[in-house]
């Protein structure tokens, strides 16, 4: 049986097709690629599956009235509404989650996957964070 998630979680239908299409995409090529194939056909899978989304978003800094460019950029952004960032590692650390939630926060998005496609199966790879 499926956890359908705490009470009163409603799941992201957007969320839910990236996830779909990330396991797609897994099924096919496997573990062990490099991050950039996998954000590829993950953007081609959503394609195929009509899901507005944009790559290597910019993701600028504010910090007190002070613009910085410091090159980070969003794997994907999946309607304006779910950041996702793709993973190619042995297991997620802490680091990873920390670093999405922190695009979160600058970005202002409510939710954001982090998937990781070096695993077995895929679902293992999976995390999400909604602020």
């Amino acid at each position: 049986m499926h956890w359908p998630g705490p009470v009163g979680y409603t799941p992201n239908p957007l969320a839910g097709a990236v996830i779909a299409s990330a396991i797609d995409v897994h099924k096919v090529l496997g573990p062990g690629l490099l991050e950039s194939v996998y954000q590829r056909c993950l953007a081609y899978e959503l394609t195929l599956r009509c899901v507005p989304f944009l790559q290597q978003v910019p993701l600028p800094i504010n910090y007190k009235g002070l613009p910085t460019d410091c090159g980070y950029r969003l794997d994907l952004l999946v309607d304006g509404a779910v950041i996702v960032e793709i993973k190619c590692v042995d297991r997620l650390a802490p680091i990873h989650s920390a670093q999405l939630l922190t695009y979160l926060k600058l970005s202002g998005t409510p939710q954001g996957l982090l998937i990781n496609f070096n695993v077995p199966r895929l679902i293992d790879g999976v995390r999400s964070i909604v602020l």
